[in-house]
């Protein structure tokens, strides 16, 4: 591998150094360009001010890479999304995993309350005495479960009239949450060690959308107001439980607010996990430069007349409100776009640009998602990329028999 390849980071450059690490592949296939992923991670903590970074697995959902960045100086424990992702991954080894959503898993309830390891191991997020019942439903040992509760962040305005931000825990008062602190305290069996609280209108909304102004200028306003009011209020619901249980940590933020909730006194720890992969929802902010490191790669199979070409699959798009910004995007070689008529298929996507006359049966046209671990879903493998070549390949979720939802 020659010196330009090794050094050089730019569109063109990259196209040559995918190609060639997959040539003796066939697509569609994913990878991960270490040097991308390794930068992303070193910001994350360049942005945490030197407060832990907990990893939310539904952004990586790969086992190989949550060991590679957690051995990284900087990053403490998981963020899971499902009880049973959560069980799996305690009896992998990892030790420290917070569920950061309320469960229904009877099931996996029965096994976390009769094995003592898993007990430990294992977080579980609640914000409502009806969870516990659920829990006390399921038992079939007497191991104590660890509760973290979770506030709600939105921002309420006009008299909670208008809201601002996702409809997640019941939770907004820091009354109520001390309230529901000391339910827990009063059950058999359970114990609080934690405080969550994730501010999606600020950490996952991009304040700079491209060619947006006015958007962005209403995003940045809002979000300023938001970030001053949760501060103080999470401040206050941190006083208020820590008056009625031993809190062993306080976590907060996302990707896009690392550097402002890791900022808050309240905060012991933020969560984060996009910002490794750097899908391209997560490229209109202001605050940070991530460089994509998941990308995937569809076969030219077609070429219906000039300027065109077909790509086998390509019909993944991401979660979340439905729009043209949720489908994946063409980026290598540029000047690819998608057709408005056809957009995304599930087993073709035709793509437009003169660049395309430039493609051959069997060319990789390589492409980013809109989110992070969603890729994975579609994966059974990652090839992981140094330079220009695939140095190791390691299993999705996906590939280990594992679909939590």
């Amino acid at each position: 591998m020659s010196p330009a390849i090794a050094h050089a980071i730019g569109p063109a450059t990259d196209r040559v150094r995918y190609d060639r690490a997959t040539a003796a592949l066939d697509a569609p296939l994913a990878v991960v360009d270490l040097a991308a992923f390794d930068a992303n991670a070193a910001d994350l903590v360049r942005r945490a001010h030197g407060k832990p970074v907990r990893v939310a697995t539904k952004s990586v959902r790969c086992r190989a890479l949550l060991e590679r960045v957690l051995r990284r100086p900087g990053f403490s424990g998981l963020m899971s999304h499902t009880l049973a992702e959560s069980l799996w991954l305690a009896r992998s080894g990892f030790t420290d995993i917070l569920l950061a959503y309320p469960s229904a898993d009877r099931a996996a309830f029965a096994e976390l309350t009769a094995d003592p390891a898993l007990a430990r191991a294992v977080t579980v997020t609640i914000d409502d005495p009806a969870q516990l019942t659920l829990i006390d439903s399921a038992r079939t040992g007497s191991e104590v479960v660890r509760v973290c509760l979770e506030l709600d962040t939105s921002l309420r305005l006009l008299g909670g009239r208008v809201r601002i931000g996702a409809l997640r825990s019941p939770l907004h008062d820091p009354g109520r949450l001390a309230q529901l602190a000391r339910a827990v305290n009063r059950r058999p069996g359970f114990r609080v060690v934690g405080l969550m609280a994730y501010e999606a209108h600020i950490a996952g909304v991009a304040d700079a959308p491209p060619g947006r102004p006015l958007r962005a200028g209403a995003v940045r306003l809002l979000q300023s107001a938001a970030r001053r009011e949760l501060a103080a209020r999470r401040a206050e619901a941190v006083r208020a439980v820590r008056a009625v249980a031993e809190l062993e940590f306080v976590n907060g933020g996302g990707t896009g607010s690392v550097q402002h909730t890791a900022a808050e006194a309240a905060v012991t720890e933020v969560a984060a996990g996009s910002g490794l992969y750097q899908p391209r929802l997560f490229d209109g902010y202001r605050s940070f430069r991530g460089r994509p490191a998941a990308l995937f790669a569809l076969p030219v199979v077609r070429r219906p007349g000039p300027g065109t070409v077909t790509v086998l699959g390509g019909g993944y798009p991401a979660s979340g409100p439905p729009g043209t910004d949720r489908l994946p995007t063409p980026c290598l070689p540029t000047g690819l776009r998608l057709t408005r008529q056809e957009a995304t298929g599930e087993v073709q996507t035709p793509l437009l640009g003169t660049v395309a006359d430039d493609l051959s049966i069997g060319d990789k046209v390589w492409f980013r998602h809109a989110k992070a671990g969603e890729l994975c879903e579609r994966f059974a493998a990652l090839h992981l990329v140094a330079g220009d070549q695939v140095v190791e390949t390691v299993p999705t979720y996906r590939g280990e028999g594992q679909t939590f939802l």
